[in-house]
Parts: C-alpha cells; sequence; structure tokens
C-alpha cells in the first residue's frame, strides 16, 4: 500500500495544481471547497498526483513523499512539528 507524507517541518498540503488534478481525477466538482488535509492518505488519486507532479504537487510548508508500507498493517500518520511518519497502530493508554 502507497500512503503519502509531508516529510518535512511545516504540514501536509497540496500546490494549488495539485489539488486541482486531485479534484479532476477523482471526480470532485470545482464548487466544492477541498482541503488536502481531508484528503485519505492512502487515497489512489493523491498517491497519482504527487507521484505525476513530484515537487510541483507540494503545497507551502510541504515536501511531499510516497511510502510504501505492507498491505495487511493497520497504520497511522505521525508527526513532531509537521514533519510526518506511518506506523504501525498499536495500543496506547493515558
Amino acid at each position: 500500500m502507497k500512503v503519502a507524507i509531508n516529510v518535512c517541518h511545516g504540514g501536509f498540503n497540496l500546490s494549488e495544481e495539485g489539488l486541482a488534478l486531485y479534484k479532476k481525477n477523482a471526480n470532485v466538482p470545482n464548487h466544492i471547497k477541498l482541503l488536502a488535509w481531508d484528503i485519505p492518505r492512502n487515497d489512489e488519486n493523491l498517491i497519482a498526483v504527487i507521484e505525476e507532479l513530484h515537487c510541483e504537487s507540494w503545497g507551502k510548508f510541504s515536501e511531499l513523499k510516497v511510502v510504501e508500507i505492507p498491505d495487511d498493517v493497520e497504520w497511522e500518520v505521525g508527526d513532531y512539528d509537521g514533519c510526518e511518519w506511518v506506523a504501525e497502530k498499536h495500543r496506547k493508554w493515558s
């Protein structure tokens, strides 16, 4: 499975060009306001946009990367100050 993350401090975001291509590929009407962080990180259209546009898909303060993980892993995106990673889900208590 492929998952999109941001690998620099700042936060996950798409450029205007990246968001427009995503909306076109995902058949999202232009009048619908869509924010990059609302898109599931393993969305096939999102992955395709990042792989096609490379750095042209990156939003302000973003450096997007696609990482591959095993299909059978229950995963989540973690971050520190906007710099993200993919981790296997596990139980947590506080």
